[in-house]
């Protein structure tokens, strides 16, 4: 079939890979416009346009997700099915029904669960023990299409978002691909969503990762590893930045109470008290210093036992 792939980040590059490998054309890549960042204003490809242009494949870089002039340029290409995964952008009813077999979509959950933004995160975050990649016939509503097939995931104790995205790039392509060979041949089959089982996950930024230390330990381990390594856990000791890479719960306490973000530094290694339980930290890293195992940070950083540690900086 004619398609064209619409998507940005590293796990869509992947999906988009095995596409360009197949017996399927790929006529043409739409991906957001190119970031621009830094001091000296440098413009960044996305891991989409840079796979595409390797390729010699046409690059669409519209500042919508719909519009007259992409229309008009999809109109001309006259793709029979559109592939969607992680576009960031809302497509309309136009670009939505003008292929032959519409726009399907590969979206890093099981639906109806984790619709919207982050999924891949949150899925960590939430103590999820299995995820998966749902391949679906797009509609108007968000990641609301009706499911066309699906594979699942279970997650390690010790997944991060990191390791989790590349499991699931591993395993989208596979998808797509045989999602696309149904379509195809006219064996596809779709079932709705359950709409009473729907669930929406928000978009993380920054501000996401401060630590705060009121919550449980159970929680605040899952965040370590859900925002790794985007955009990272962290909490401040007089004033500087701590980053965390590898934590684990416990019940470890400096004198058998708890208070949230005390510090309990000793030959066990370094604990942080919670609003329920502690925090055992093995991996982390001080502002402007390299990443380093607990014990080496105790050698090195002065922090002492009755410390205490908060999310915003102010001790």
């Amino acid at each position: 079939m004619r398609t064209v792939f619409m998507g940005t980040p590293a796990i869509a590059a992947s999906a988009l890979n095995s596409l360009i490998g197949s017996k399927h054309s790929v006529e043409a890549v739409v991906t957001r416009p190119d970031a621009v960042s830094g001091r000296g204003k440098s413009v960044h490809f996305s891991p989409v346009k840079e796979l595409a242009l390797e390729h010699g494949i046409k690059v669409l870089q519209p500042e919508k997700g719909s519009g007259s002039l992409l229309f008009d340029e999809l109109s001309v290409i006259k793709p029979d099915i559109i592939v969607v995964m992680a576009y960031g952008r809302i497509l309309k009813k136009d670009v939505l029904e003008l292929p032959k077999h519409g726009c399907i979509n590969l979206h890093a959950s099981l639906l109806p669960a984790y619709r919207g933004a982050s999924p891949i995160q949150w899925a960590v975050l939430n103590g999820e023990k299995e995820t998966g990649i749902t391949v679906m016939q797009m509609a108007e509503g968000l990641d609301s299409g009706d499911i066309i097939m699906t594979d699942r995931l279970s997650l390690d104790a010790k997944e991060t978002a990191g390791s989790l995205t590349g499991k699931l790039a591993c395993m989208a392509g596979p998808l797509l691909l045989k999602a696309l060979d149904a379509i195809e041949a006219g064996t596809a089959t779709v079932t709705p969503q359950e709409e009473d089982k729907a669930t929406y996950v928000t978009t993380i930024d920054k501000s996401f990762g401060a630590l705060d230390f009121t919550k449980d330990a159970v929680t605040l381990e899952r965040m370590v590893r859900g925002l790794y390594p985007w955009p990272g856990a962290f909490a401040f000791h007089n004033g500087k930045l701590i980053k965390f890479y590898d934590c684990e719960v416990s019940d470890v306490s400096l004198d058998g109470s708890l208070i949230p973000g005390r510090v309990n530094a000793s030959k066990q290694g370094l604990f942080i008290e919670t609003g329920s339980g502690s925090l055992k930290v093995n991996e982390l890293q001080a502002e402007g210093k390299k990443r380093m195992m607990a014990r080496d940070f105790l050698n090195g950083y002065k922090i002492a036992s009755g410390d205490v540690m908060n999310g915003i900086g102010n001790d």
